[in-house]
């Protein structure tokens, strides 16, 4: 086999390149969620903002499923959008149930994506573990998670909903408790309890392919 010493010289050179971009990119990517995974030290904590810029969302990791007390509730995401009108006048939607929306794309399907499986719901998560109890958020995450549950929405509605612009937009979640099993006597109050958050306005950096 020839390889690479088959190649012009100007291939090579770019080859070269190529290669070396990507071992740069591949170790940087490396160092930011090592840095975020390890305990505290000197460097992760000189450089936090710029590892939680990198890592959050997308890259994050939890630990969950080995959690000695699973998850005893159903929590639902629902939003809601305030449409412009070309008259002048504003329309508020009803709520719209976004984690059923990913129910009814999951159910019946041997092969869910990740994307329908766990976007919205760990955007949901992040969210809440970064805002306090008046939806103000705390720190960098806090915004990061806004930003990105504010585009996953937009991604549901669209710019354009029920013939006018989509101006703010607010959500909300819906926690219910799972009842006990028939043959258990723990009494459980299974009422759905609602979080309704501040309303956003939306920006074109929160549209798909906005601008950041």
């Amino acid at each position: 086999m020839r390889g690479i010493a088959a190649l012009s010289l100007p291939a090579r050179v770019f080859v070269a390149i190529a290669v070396a971009v990507v071992t740069v990119g591949v170790a940087f990517h490396v160092a930011m969620v090592f840095l975020q995974t390890a305990p505290d030290n000197t460097i992760s904590k000189r450089h936090a903002d710029v590892v939680d810029a990198y890592v959050y969302p997308e890259f994050e990791r939890n630990w969950k499923l080995f959690a000695p007390n699973p998850l005893q509730q159903n929590v639902a995401v629902h939003a809601r959008a305030r449409i412009a009108k070309d008259d002048g006048t504003t329309e508020t939607t009803g709520w719209v149930n976004l984690t059923a929306m990913d129910g009814k794309a999951i159910h019946g399907n041997p092969a869910p994506s990740h994307t329908q499986q766990n976007e919205l719901r760990r955007a949901w998560e992040f969210y809440a573990d970064y805002h306090d109890d008046n939806g103000l958020p705390v720190g960098l995450r806090g915004r990061l998670s806004e930003q990105y549950l504010k585009r996953i929405v937009m991604m549901r509605f669209g710019a354009e909903l029920n013939g006018g612009s989509v101006e703010r937009i607010q959500v909300r979640s819906a926690v219910t408790p799972v009842a006990p099993p028939a043959w258990s006597e723990e009494k459980a109050d299974i009422k759905t309890q609602y979080a309704v958050q501040p309303w956003w306005q939306v920006t074109s950096a929160d549209l798909p392919g906005g601008a950041e």
